[in-house]
């Protein structure tokens, strides 16, 4: 099981494909805020329902300072099958090593449907203009969490 973060914490550096295979770096958004989350799968409905939620809010979170990057275990191709069909305008990397998610500690044992698996635990940084972490979120809900957050950050 990977360390969790904390506020106050270094946030760990990472270059990332996006859906078009470029790579996108945390360290681009330096001088910005950035909601980093990480969600267990493109395509399905509980990450489809956060990715469209992120989506419908990048104006209000890109207004107050923010930029954000939605990170998940899969390959450009399958991200880019998501943007496309769910018209998404946030930006998504992938990472099927698991190293960022790892580095991020949301990658480990978590408990679905009453089972321990291993796999993404949803979770969602913030990381102020430093690259340092604001907040960690772990074990976040797939539907109401953007609002929740917009609240939490008082947006």
């Amino acid at each position: 099981m990977s360390a969790r973060l904390s506020p106050g914490d270094a946030a760990p550096a990472f270059t990332l494909p996006d859906a078009d295979g470029r790579p996108v770096a945390l360290a681009d958004h330096l001088g910005r805020k950035v909601i980093v989350y990480f969600y267990p799968a493109a395509l399905t409905p509980g990450c489809t329902k956060q990715a469209c939620d992120f989506t419908d809010n990048l104006d209000v979170l890109a207004e107050a300072g923010y930029d954000v990057i939605g990170v998940s275990p899969d390959k450009p191709e399958k991200l880019a099958k998501f943007r496309e069909k769910e018209h998404l305008k946030v930006t998504l990397v992938g990472d099927p090593e698991k190293e960022v998610l790892q580095a991020y500690g949301a990658f480990g044992e978590k408990t679905m449907y009453g089972k321990t698996v291993t796999g993404v635990i949803r979770s969602t940084f913030v990381v102020d203009e430093q690259g340092k972490v604001e907040h960690a979120f772990y074990n976040v809900r797939a539907t109401g969490h953007v609002a929740k957050l917009i609240k939490d950050l008082k947006i």
